[in-house]
């Protein structure tokens, strides 16, 4: 991965990547799903980068991966790729299994530049990658309340993702395209790894993995 220095340097990189970005077909069909957070020690740049690949059908952990770095990307909207994705594929790297998926807690084409850390990591890895955020990058109207309801998320009036309630009476996820699938097919996926709670079964056992260790 290209380490830039600079917001502007890190900018162009984007810019240069952005283009090989594939949205226009399914995923292909899913085994096992990788899920990837990063957690920071409080008051420093230090982190826990997680993966845990997971069963789709059982929803139990196949393999997983922790290791430890520092962030040394500045904290910049729209280049949090820099700082995490780094000590990310160094875990991937770490990993027995190869994922069919992975699913980032970070956005995907929701982004200023439609290069979110889901996008970055696909690109980099030629994996399919989803992102699955908990804040809205953009405009929506609130979708219904049953699960699987969805509504359009919008960013400078282009549709970039979709708010997807996962449970009845919480709050949605916001669902967007990282690479080499379609947003039905990423809605799909993240419903199947969400049967009882609001977040993927993906994003809570990397969640609680980086933060047992950090």
């Amino acid at each position: 991965m290209e380490r830039p220095t600079t917001a502007a340097e890190a900018v162009a990189v984007q810019e240069r990547l952005r283009p090989l970005v594939r949205t226009d077909r399914p995923l292909p069909p899913v085994r096992t799903a990788a899920g990837l957070d990063v957690a920071y020690f409080p008051g420093s740049d230090r982190l826990v980068a997680a993966v845990t690949v997971l069963d789709v059908e059982t929803l139990s952990t196949v393999d997983s991966r922790a290791v430890r770095g520092t962030a040394d990307f500045p904290y910049l909207p729209g280049l949090f790729a820099f700082r995490e994705a780094p000590s990310l594929l160094r875990a991937l790297d770490g990993l027995t299994t190869s994922p069919d998926v992975l699913v980032c807690d970070g956005q995907g084409l929701a982004h200023p530049r439609r290069f979110g850390l889901a996008c970055h990591l696909g690109v980099l890895t030629g994996l399919p990658s989803i992102g699955v955020g908990k804040t809205a990058l953009g405009r929506y109207d609130p979708p219904g309340e049953e699960r699987g309801a969805t509504s359009p998320l919008l960013l400078d009036g282009e549709v970039l993702g979709r708010a997807l309630r996962t449970r009845r009476g919480v709050k949605p996820v916001f669902v967007s395209v990282g690479h080499r699938c379609d947003l039905d097919s990423a809605c799909e996926l993240v419903l199947r790894l969400a049967p009882h709670h609001r977040l993927p079964e993906t994003t809570r056992t990397a969640d609680r993995l980086g933060r047992d260790l950090s």
